[in-house]
């Protein structure tokens, strides 16, 4: 279904204010969920503890993309946590330390936070606290490395409150192939990956397919006996070739099985002619680097002469809101409305958000862009959540009936 009949009438000034006032109205009044925000890895890096000095910084701080002043401004409610397991602790053997300590991050905050912050077990517990005024902190794993090769971690970390598992992230681990990685060791899942999906069904965690190689992809659609999520993943229309991002052939399929796909909203991700444009200023500067300097960029010293080549040949690279909406219309276009929801990649995606989405307060100006091209209050509704809990309370029930 297709945007209709703009709302309203009148002068087209006051049917731009008439729909700013609605988009915040129903940023209120609907639960909003996020599919991928990276808060803990940024605070880890940050060398956060949860001691008095540093209490704060999840309610309140002109740092990174979310805190919990911000979230209530945008009305998000049950934003995911990335538990992000960087590729190079798979061959340190570290992965599964660094989930645990993650998540210990997340549930320390909402315990000393419970008034502000919440659990996000299920569906639900979300629904609970968001009468109560609470923003739940539910889990999703980036990366399945820290499953290491034991079944049993699927069972644990859905125990710690992990609900969805990327598969994998920038490189193939023991699970399956990643679609930045140009090394295929398994053509899609391994014989453990087959078994981790499987046993993902069976407790109730959603199986997430963004960063996955395409032949992944496509195994586990045909594996799965769960509907499936691509927590942060765009469209591949408008950056053609870009593998982490879904061809038109995998949103249909996506769609007749059920899944959602949430919006990364990373300037990357959203336009092709960007990332050239990016990529052609990275080699100038290279270039002016060896030419004035003999150094490259990773040089010692190389980081004060680009800083200030930055300074006096600023660029800037970032989409907007706009071009959000232009991957939403292109899912609903092929897969259907029942099909989108969205997945930012806050704190993950660096200096590349669009113009009118740079933190979380922001989503308002999304629905604005929805409401004025003509989607309808029910439509924005199942994209801000319930398009997302469809495909959750579908793993919880697979999980429950499995178990009886």
């Amino acid at each position: 279904m297709m945007p209709t009949e703009p709302l309203g009438a009148g002068p087209a000034d006051s049917l731009d204010d008439l729909l700013q006032a609605e988009a915040k109205k129903l940023s209120k009044e609907f639960i909003i969920t996020d599919g991928h925000i990276d808060l803990p890895y940024r605070l880890k890096v940050q060398n956060f503890k949860l001691t008095k000095e540093f209490i704060g910084i999840p309610i309140e701080t002109e740092k990174g993309d979310f805190d919990h002043k911000r979230a209530k401004e945008g009305g998000l409610d049950a934003p995911f946590m990335s538990i992000y397991i960087p590729a190079d602790t798979q061959e340190k053997g570290t992965s599964k330390i660094l989930a645990d300590s993650l998540i210990d991050m997340v549930t320390g905050i909402i315990d000393a936070h419970p008034n502000h912050f919440g659990y996000g077990r299920s569906v639900q517990e979300v629904k609970e606290n968001f009468k109560k005024g609470i923003v739940s902190l539910p889990m999703g794993m980036e990366n399945g490395a820290p499953m290491m090769e034991d079944l049993d971690n699927v069972n644990y970390f859905h125990d710690r409150g992990i609900r969805y598992i990327t598969l994998t992230h920038s490189k193939v681990n023991q699970i399956c192939d990643s679609s930045y990685d140009t090394i295929r060791t398994w053509n899609g899942l391994s014989p453990f990956g087959e078994q981790v999906v499987e046993r993902m069904n069976q407790v109730g965690i959603m199986v997430d397919i963004s960063h996955v190689s395409d032949s992944t992809f496509y195994q586990v659609m045909e594996l799965s006996k769960v509907p499936c999520i691509a927590s942060h993943s765009s469209v591949r229309k408008y950056v053609p070739g870009f593998e982490r991002n879904m061809s038109d052939d995998m949103l249909r399929l996506l769609g007749e099985k059920d899944g959602v796909i949430q919006i990364n909203f990373g300037s990357t991700f959203l336009d092709g002619n960007l990332q050239k444009e990016r990529e052609a200023y990275h080699v100038e500067i290279r270039d002016w680097l060896k030419e004035n300097y003999n150094l490259s960029p990773f040089d010692e010293g190389a980081r004060e002469h680009i800083d200030a080549y930055q300074k006096e040949h600023p660029r800037q690279f970032y989409s907007d809101v706009e071009k959000v909406v232009d991957h939403i219309d292109h899912v609903v276009a092929i897969a259907g409305v029942d099909h989108v929801g969205f997945g930012s990649d806050y704190d993950g995606v660096g200096d590349t958000l669009p113009t009118g989405l740079k933190d979380v307060a922001s989503y308002p100006n999304l629905i604005y862009v929805l409401l004025r091209r003509g989607y309808s209050k029910e439509d924005i509704e199942k994209m801000c959540y319930k398009n997302v809990f469809r495909v959750w309370q579908a793993a919880e029930d697979y999980a429950n009936n499995y178990q009886k």
